[in-house]
């Protein structure tokens, strides 16, 4: 079953790689431009994106953490 379940992780980790390789080619470009004409809306774009990623990490770090602090109290029962 644990096997299975890592699999099942590795593949899911595969699939979600793929649509990063599409993305928008002229948003890329407006903020390249951007930063190399002293803009700041590069870093704002990089700020935006780092933001976006960090809460799917946090929902699912506290969704392990609260799951394993219950299965040790149902353990020591």
């Amino acid at each position: 079953m644990r096997r299975a379940f890592l699999l099942f992780f590795l593949l899911m980790i595969v699939l979600a790689l793929v649509p990063v390789a599409a993305q928008c080619p002229m948003c890329k470009m407006s903020a390249e431009s951007n930063m190399q004409n002293g803009g700041m809306a590069g870093r704002g774009l990089n700020t935006g994106i780092l933001y976006l990623l960090a809460l799917p990490y946090l929902i699912a770090g506290t969704m392990i953490f609260l799951f394993r602090k219950n299965r040790s109290k149902l353990n020591q029962q």
